[in-house]
């Protein structure tokens, strides 16, 4: 009964942080945007990604201040996502539409998350965190949004032209699926404000993320336990499959829309967020107050991380060496890639391996 009822909890978590995500929070942080007239590169790069990788940053705030060292969850979610993100999300966008790209921003974010990567092994490797290692996260991050703001002006390029896509949904299964999730949907529209009270709907949005991340987190542990697997395992996996999916269904939409280069940039910029914000800067506020190492479980995912590394170049090179094209065959392998990574993690999680 407790397995059941908590596997309920993770999936209805799951569902309300996408919603929450990308009918309120998102809509709210390109309001403010706006209203503070912050170009699109930045705002991409600071509020829109804050909006995209929201539930994995509170996964990994949550996971950090739960009693019981959980710091694993958060870790593994972050890594997980970005394996996710990396090999599903740009294999889906390429399946459903070749993507001719634009080389300047896919150089500027591979490089940055490459570094980004050596980073987090450097910072993974005796085990423990340190407050140096969380600061070189956060001072990354920065730099990042400095080279965002001036990339522009040194390598100038266009962004892609918008076209509308077919309506390919069946009106069925569009209805079934609304049938289920519209009680759910009622009580958040009336729970939320009217649309121009953008700061209370970005306010009220933050505070239901972080109590969905402390509830998914919660039930995620007692799963893990349950069924006697790691909770990085459970954290590599499961956690990241489900807080990448509002990444996911914004991607699929973009790439419809014949925009496959904005869905492959948000990928890896996403993952570039995550990576150095996301934990980073949990690590260095929870070092900055107290006075102690975060410990890193480093057997399931110091070897992710390798991996997650490798995937960057696989992925670099086959753009590179396809003059920046990318289509169905290629978004095939890298799905494949996913699917061997997760029996994997799974023939690992049972000793199979």
């Amino acid at each position: 009964m407790s397995l059941f009822l908590h596997s309920f909890l993770v999936l209805l978590s799951f569902y309300l942080l996408a919603k929450v995500c990308d009918d309120y929070f998102v809509g709210s942080l390109d309001k403010i945007a706006k209203k503070l007239k912050m170009s699109s590169d930045v705002a991409g790069a600071t509020l829109m990604a804050v909006g995209s990788s929201a539930p994995e940053l509170f996964v990994s705030i949550i996971a950090l201040l739960k009693p019981g060292n959980h710091e694993a969850v958060g870790m593994g979610t972050i890594v997980g996502s970005a394996l996710f993100n990396i090999l599903v999300i740009i294999g889906a966008s390429a399946v459903i539409r070749k993507a001719v790209l634009v080389w300047q921003p896919i150089v500027r974010d591979t490089v940055f998350y490459s570094i980004s990567i050596i980073a987090l092994i450097i910072a993974f490797w005796d085990g423990k965190i340190v407050f140096y290692e969380a600061m070189m996260f956060v001072v990354l991050y920065l730099l990042y949004i400095f080279v965002v703001i001036k990339w522009r002006k040194i390598f100038p390029y266009k962004d892609e032209e918008k076209e509308e896509p077919e309506n390919d949904v069946s009106p069925g299964k569009k209805g079934f699926w609304q049938k289920i999730t519209k009680p759910i949907d009622f009580f958040l529209n009336i729970f939320f404000p009217n649309p121009k009270h953008f700061y209370f709907i970005f306010l009220i949005s933050i505070i239901l993320i972080a109590g969905l991340s402390w509830v998914l987190v919660d039930s995620a542990v007692i799963v893990a336990h349950i069924l006697n697997i790691p909770e990085v395992i459970i954290a590599l996996t499961v956690l990241a499959i489900g807080t990448s999916v509002p990444d996911m269904m914004s991607s699929l939409v973009v790439a419809k829309q014949g925009r496959g280069g904005m869905a492959i940039s948000n990928a890896i910029g996403s993952n570039i967020f995550d990576i150095l914000f996301g934990l980073g800067v949990p690590w260095f506020l929870v070092l900055l107050f107290q006075e102690k190492t975060i410990p890193v479980s480093t057997e399931n995912l110091l070897s992710s991380i390798i991996l997650l590394f490798a995937t960057v170049l696989v992925i670099f090179f086959l753009l590179f060496l396809r003059k920046w094209k990318i289509g169905a065959k290629a978004g095939y392998f890298l799905i494949a890639l996913y699917i061997i990574y997760l029996l994997w993690s799974i023939g690992v999680s049972y000793n199979l391996i």
